[in-house]
């Protein structure tokens, strides 16, 4: 553990203060070394694929591929301050093109394998990426937008360089992309050495450009520091992952199931997995609910990070059947339900732990080990980083039971250090006393949080303010309901009423072979379910069946896409 004498203080509503403050020199790149030399030995990536091959990596290793692709980028001239965009999937080289960026002093810009061409386009002109890693099962992502974009350089992996030296040269006169030089991970690594002389980094040194996944509007550039990541070891490591200065990692293995594009892959398996220390699975291959749980239970696996929606899923199978040694459980992304939460404590004897934080974040709230989780809660204030709820439109707390917006001090050394040449952004959200998170939530008399929903997403309907989360947590409690989203839908009378998407479960069709007459029954069942699930005024006065719900590329539901909708049918 990087785990230090501490001298600040940070108030924080749960625990009253916590001391905790980050060494000017202490950066992810300079703890893989001290690794290294202090258990060099020691696996830190488990890496295995659908076709059940498996490569290990240890702390030694890491060191060295990192040294050696900080080496072969400064040969190809990525400078300090340059961003460098990377995407690619679970991979055994992740670690090593990420440290070995960082190590040369350059931003890393991830991007995930669920976006689309113009995402990609849009991320690398908005920073001014001039390098991209790409896996070379994605390059048809990234080379149609190469003229339109400032990158220089893009260096492919897994690929074999006799496939780009075409490219780099063009291949006639016209080509727009003559000056754009392709090239491979193997050939930047190839010859160089394992001892690395590069810029001096520090805590306060720019990390990361890490973009928001477009809930609200377009993505926004995240701008993090190195401190970002010693801040996941000192919140993240002790008051999610149950890690700390006694944890023995021989008897540890980690998997967090998250892309390597997203900013969760870096509050887990880098934030809290690299800087701890600690041994981790990284597995390349599909979800399905009965292979992970085979490697759960092959590989050992005693501390899991997932979704929700895999948390579901893996609920749905039959767990007694496969002999899992987890002692956490941890679920992050939205609110876990309650039915899979009550499945899995009953065949594993673990209850999974939410925990919710931002990609400007770290956790803010988590049932944090030591504290009794509540079904449908998102935990306390994580211990120091002086989470709390303040009114949607005053910086003033609310009482309990009141629905308010999620807020974090802005001098909080838990969140992001503003977007990324974006002033007129950080004015809006960093001038202020507190940073607002745009998520709503109440707190119960016991000090828990209960999440509602976005800010944006909050219904008021005759005078009563609703937060989306409860109903959709409700309606997917019931058998006929596999999901479900809930906006406000203007009313003449109520200013606006609770409308509900719902995609039907699948032996659920409306037809009276599957035991509803019509969907008008099933709708009017629905509503009388509510009422008793819910206080009345929160039933859904208007239900909507649905194929499909619409998403961002990380799986979040952008409802402000259906209030818009119900704007354009009822406003």
């Amino acid at each position: 553990m990087v785990i230090e004498p501490t001298t600040s203080t940070v108030p924080t509503e749960s625990t009253g203060e916590a001391d905790w403050v980050i060494p000017e020199t202490e950066t992810i790149t300079k703890t893989i070394t001290d690794h290294a030399r202090e258990f060099g030995d020691r696996v830190a990536v488990r890496f295995r694929d659908e076709s059940g091959s498996e490569r290990e990596r240890t702390y030694a290793d890491l060191r060295d591929d990192m040294h050696r692709f900080a080496n072969g980028l400064e040969e190809l001239g990525v400078e300090r301050d340059d961003r460098v965009m990377h995407l690619f999937p679970h991979h055994p080289d992740a670690f090593a093109i990420q440290l070995g960026a960082l190590a040369t002093g350059a931003l890393l810009v991830p991007c995930s394998a669920m976006l689309q061409t113009k995402d990609i386009e849009f991320r690398a002109t908005d920073c001014g990426a001039t390098t991209v890693v790409v896996h070379k099962s994605l390059t048809d992502m990234v080379e149609p937008v190469l003229s339109a974009t400032p990158i220089e350089r893009v260096i492919v992996l897994n690929g074999d360089e006799s496939d780009y030296e075409n490219k780099s040269q063009g291949e006639n006169e016209d080509d727009d992309e003559n000056d754009t030089h392709w090239t491979t991970f193997r050939v930047v690594l190839d010859g160089q050495s394992t001892a690395y002389d590069g810029p001096d980094i520090d805590a306060e040194d720019p990390m990361s450009i890490n973009y928001t996944s477009g809930t609200t509007g377009k993505p926004k550039p995240v701008l993090h520091k190195h401190r970002w990541l010693s801040c996941f070891n000192r919140v993240n490591a002790p008051h999610w992952w149950n890690i700390d200065e006694e944890t023995d990692f021989e008897d540890e293995l980690l998997w967090a199931t998250t892309g390597t594009g997203w900013a969760k892959w870096f509050w887990s398996p880098v934030g809290v997995g690299l800087t701890t220390g600690a041994t981790q699975l990284i597995y390349d291959g599909e979800f399905e609910p009965e292979t992970f749980l085979e490697i759960l239970e092959t590989e050992g696996v005693t501390k899991l990070c997932a979704v929700p929606t895999q948390y579901r899923m893996l609920a749905n199978a039959d767990l007694n059947a496969y002999d899992v040694q987890i002692r956490d459980a941890l679920s992050a992304g939205e609110p876990l339900n309650r039915e899979p939460i009550e499945r899995i404590e009953d065949a594993w004897g673990v209850t999974p732990r939410d925990g919710y934080g931002q990609t400007e974040t770290v956790a803010l709230v988590t049932n944090y080990p030591g504290i009794d989780v509540k079904p449908g809660s998102m935990g306390k204030p994580t211990p120091g980083v002086g989470t709390t709820i303040i009114d949607i439109d005053e910086d003033e707390e609310v009482g309990a039971g009141e629905i308010g917006e999620i807020a974090v001090p802005v001098d909080s050394p838990a969140i992001f250090d503003g977007y990324y040449q974006k002033p007129h952004l950080d004015e809006r959200k960093l001038s202020r006393e507190f940073y607002r998170t745009g998520d709503l939530a109440r707190r119960d008399e016991d000090g828990y949080f209960f999440f509602e929903g976005r800010a944006d997403d909050i219904i008021i309907s005759s005078g009563y303010r609703i937060g989306p989360f409860e109903v959709e947590d409700a309606l997917v409690s019931h058998d006929a309901v596999a999901e479900a989203a809930v906006v406000g839908s203007p009313h003449e009378e109520r200013g606006s009423v609770v409308k509900a998407y719902v995609i039907l479960a699948e032996n659920y069709d409306g037809t009276a072979d599957e035991g509803e007459t019509d969907l008008a029954d099933l709708e009017s069942k629905l509503q009388t379910f509510m009422k008793e699930e819910t206080a009345p005024y929160k039933y859904p006065r208007r239900i909507e069946f649905t194929d499909e719900l619409p998403k961002t590329s990380s799986g979040k539901i952008r409802r402000v896409e259906l209030r818009q909708q119900e704007q354009e049918r009822h406003g």
